[in-house]
């Protein structure tokens, strides 16, 4: 077990990040992840190789990074996990739920995806790696407590040795026969320039962008909540995002400079290597890997560089969980921290267990299909909509500059154009469009059955279903008339404020009389409120 360091915290009662490279590590760990090391390079062969950068650029400066600041600066702020940062906006509080249940779906299927592609090549890997999630949730109980530091160390190794193999792997690639075919076709003058006229790679790279920075899911407000309050967040923010996104394309120059290398050997264009999006990691690769000298060592190497981007995501996904439970009953679990994170993490190794039986990449690829694609779009444009225009995007502002100092207007011009325009556009733009073009989802041209897509829309509608469910009963236990219930709702409640009370300055001592003073007028609603959300 941990061995726990004394050290000056800005906020003891909650704990704080020992460093800051802790931070960032961990930010950088949980935001790299698979979908850095086979999901960008599959979406670039399929969407016209390097054209596809343009695209994923655009929506990395116009949505990915807003989204990211937005996220990490409203855990910051109240130093709350998932569960209290939505005291901004009560009416909204079911979305933790929505979160959460994201996560734990996330968590469930793409753990197991490692597994079933594993799966496919060998047993004994299989039988090693349910070995090491075992030790995944042993390891994982106080990886991530701030309290703690010598654990960190799993943190380090887990966020950096993905980076030496990719780099050893770009080394070897770029000096194999027929690698320049390969990265001709990546940024090369093989790209596919008309693909930009299709709406379908604008979805792509959008959708791409959200899940490899993690966006939605719950993490970066929890992982956020950990700083010291005047943590600057917003250089942070372009930190973690321009490294998520390099790393996407140092993976793409080397993956496929070794696809260029087996298009060689097999005698057939780079365009149709690959074919599958599971494939690419899990067959494709292997088969090119096998054509390396001293094949095993490499094949090795990647799995295992496989298995450390998953365990980064993972940390920061089971810590969101624990993390909710510990905000709402922190006297029943603050001493039982270490048991929490092993109960979850258990909880979730049994929820894998039918993705790891000879059927478990269709399960996987059920989850993928339905709850990965325009569920999450749906929860991060009412994040988007709950932050910007419910609780009021000037009054956020202010909250970042009590964290950051005051910036001059010109400053968040653009910020403010993002999040309350063009973002929220963007992602009704991409959902409507998602629930337009809707298919069933298919694996390797097997059609699942009716009641496989009934248990997939009853994984939605369970995702869904408790954020009306959640503000129909917060309507109900205020009282008032519908008018005042809801306006109740839409403002702050009266525990919406920095964490420690040095942080809460003047301007939040001035609401908090404001609502001692109105409390009079408003005895009919529970919850105290502030007069304008546009402060």
């Amino acid at each position: 077990m941990c061995e726990y360091k004394i050290q000056n915290y800005e906020n003891a009662e909650r704990g704080n990040w020992s460093r800051k490279r802790d931070y960032i590590l961990s930010m950088i760990g949980y935001a790299v992840g698979l979908g850095n090391i086979w999901r960008f390079p599959y979406l670039a062969y399929k969407n016209g190789g390097g054209a596809f950068l343009i695209p994923y650029f655009t929506m990395l400066v116009v949505a990915g990074i807003p989204l990211f600041f937005l996220e990490s600066a409203f855990g910051q702020f109240c130093s709350q996990g998932p569960i209290n940062v939505w005291r901004a906006v009560p009416l909204l509080q079911g979305e933790t739920i929505l979160n959460s249940d994201v996560k734990a779906l996330m968590c469930w299927g793409f753990k197991s995806f490692c597994h079933c592609g594993l799966k496919m090549r060998t047993n004994t890997i299989m039988m090693y790696l349910n070995k090491t999630r075992l030790g995944h949730v042993v390891v994982k109980a106080p990886s991530l407590s701030p309290l703690c530091v010598s654990p960190m160390e799993v943190v380090y190794f887990t966020a950096t040795f993905p980076y030496l193999v990719i780099l050893i792997l770009l080394i070897r690639g770029v000096t194999l026969e027929g690698a320049k075919d390969g990265i001709e076709f990546y940024i090369g003058t093989q790209s596919n320039l008309t693909k930009l006229t299709e709406a379908q790679v604008w979805k792509d790279a959008a959708t791409q962008t959200f899940y490899s920075l993690s966006i939605g899911w719950g993490g970066l407000m929890t992982l956020a909540s950990y700083n010291n309050f005047h943590n600057n967040v917003f250089k942070d923010s372009f930190v973690v995002t321009l490294t998520n996104a390099g790393t996407s394309v140092l993976a793409g120059f080397a993956i496929f400079s070794i696809l260029g290398h087996m298009a060689h050997v097999y005698k057939m264009p780079v365009g149709e290597v690959v074919k599958e999006g599971f494939g690419l990691a899990f067959i494709a690769y292997p088969g090119a890997l096998s054509k390396l000298p001293i094949s095993p060592l490499w094949s090795i190497l990647f799995f295992f560089m496989l298995l450390t981007v998953g365990l980064d995501s993972q940390f920061a996904g089971i810590e969101v969980l624990t993390t909710c439970l510990l905000d709402a009953f922190p006297k029943t679990f603050k001493t039982k921290r270490a048991l929490l994170t092993i109960t979850t993490g258990s909880i979730l190794y049994l929820l894998g267990l039918p993705c790891v039986t000879r059927a478990g990449i269709y399960w996987v690829t059920l989850i993928d299909q339905f709850v990965a694609s325009w569920v999450l779009l749906f929860l991060v444009l009412l994040e988007i909509i709950g932050v910007s225009y419910i609780y009021g995007g000037n009054r956020f502002i202010k909250d970042i500059e009590m964290m950051l100092g005051n910036k001059s207007s010109m400053f968040w011009l653009w910020w403010r154009a993002c999040w309350f325009f063009i973002s929220p556009c963007i992602i009704l733009v991409i959902l409507g469009w998602s629930m337009a073009t809707f298919v069933p989802p298919t694996y390797e041209k097997v059609e699942y059955p009716d009641w496989g897509l009934a248990l997939g829309w009853c994984m939605v509608t369970f995702v869904l279903i408790w954020i009306p469910v959640i503000a129909v009963y917060q309507l109900i236990k205020v009282k008032g008339n519908p008018w005042k219930r809801l306006k109740s709702l839409c403002s702050p409640s009266e525990d919406w404020h920095p964490y420690l009370d040095l942080h809460r300055g003047q301007r939040y001592s001035q609401e908090r009389c404001h609502r001692k003073k109105n409390h009079k007028n408003l005895l009919e609603v529970d919850i105290n409120v502030v007069s304008s959300s546009w402060l």
